[in-house]
């Protein structure tokens, strides 16, 4: 019998943070980011804050208006943060 052991960081980064960094290394404010994705600059503003999540329909948003990083980069850091908060939650006393 074989068990796989598996790696996981306990480092949860919020998505949101990195769409900020990526919109400044763009030069985009969030309201400009808001405008190209035809959304409430509060959407971004929450998405930076850590407030909402990055759901499908916003992922491919965020493909176009930024001319990538993917859906599928933005979704994978989303998984990737609840998965982490998820093993913290449960680990905690």
């Amino acid at each position: 019998m074989t068990t796989k052991a598996a790696l996981h960081s306990d480092l949860a980064i919020p998505p949101g943070e990195l769409l900020h960094e990526e919109s400044d290394a763009r030069g985009l404010t969030q309201r400009e980011l808001a405008s190209r994705m035809r959304r409430a600059p509060r959407i971004i503003s929450n998405l930076v804050l850590g407030r909402r999540s990055i759901f499908a329909e916003l992922a491919l948003e965020l493909e176009a208006a930024l001319d990538g990083p993917s859906a599928d980069y933005w979704l994978g850091l989303q998984v990737e943060y609840d998965l982490t908060v998820a093993r913290a939650s449960r680990s905690a006393p």
